[in-house]
């Protein structure tokens, strides 16, 4: 999360430098030259914003093995009888910068968790990344629909129903973590309803997309074709603030 603000804050300073330049540049005095028109700054810089969203969803997988990533949970009668998908809850934020009223471009980071089983297991997803939009302006709303592109890690807990479960190796154990790292993309539309010129209500629908390793191997490669699971729809909803109008 950290990191996905210091990347945000580095990304709009230059163009704080740049709003700067160009207040330097309207209080000198015109000189009466012929110089060919370029867009003022004013009008690439639009705006800027950024805020808390929460999120709910559910996430969906094929297999409880895919889901835990451990294949030495007990025996296939026992894993099958595990949770495949489940509702997931979560919160994260962006910052983003606006660009000739139409674009946003800027930085995110969420965490989402997927209770199970109601022993304390979990699928923790945490994701950060860059992203950019595509809107337009109906008065007060801003339709949107852009992509999201980064990376993050899935930390998957698993605690069994009984004290102790006894795996297919003859391993006796009481719980089972596993961290799966991932690249992501992350396809959305949206919708800001403005309630003044610094505040909007954000609502946002996504199905991010993450690809990571085939196993739970922490040092394993990072695998672009291999789809990793549980993944679903999230909904988010939160306030933006910032210049929100041009």
């Amino acid at each position: 999360m950290r990191k996905t603000i210091l990347i945000g804050l580095l990304a709009l300073l230059p163009l704080g430098l740049t709003a700067q330049e160009q207040e330097v540049a309207d209080a000198a005095p015109a000189k009466e030259t012929k110089t060919k028109k370029s867009r003022p700054a004013s009008e690439i810089f639009t705006g800027f914003s950024g805020g808390m969203l929460l999120h709910a969803g559910y996430l969906f997988s094929d297999s409880p093995d895919k889901v835990f990533s451990n294949t030495g949970l007990g025996s296939p009668d026992y894993i099958k009888a595990l949770p495949k998908d489940g509702a997931c809850f979560g919160l994260g934020g962006a910052l983003r910068c606006h660009l000739i009223n139409h674009i946003h471009l800027g930085a995110e980071g969420y965490v989402s968790t997927m209770p199970l089983m109601k022993t304390g297991s979990n699928v923790r997803t945490g994701w950060g990344g860059a992203l950019c939009d595509f809107y337009t302006n109906w008065g007060k709303v801003r339709p949107l629909i852009g992509l999201g592109v980064g990376g993050g890690a899935m930390r998957r807990l698993y605690v069994p129903d009984s004290p102790a479960v006894t795996s297919a190796d003859s391993t006796h154990y009481n719980a089972s973590y596993t961290k799966t790292p991932f690249f992501y993309l992350d396809p959305y539309i949206g919708m800001e309803i403005g309630l003044n010129g610094h505040m909007a209500i954000m609502i946002r629908f996504d199905y991010m997309l993450p690809f990571g390793t085939t196993n739970s191997n922490l040092t394993g490669k990072v695998n672009w074709g291999n789809f990793m699971t549980p993944s679903g729809p999230r909904l988010y909803l939160g306030i933006m603030f910032g210049k929100l109008q041009k």
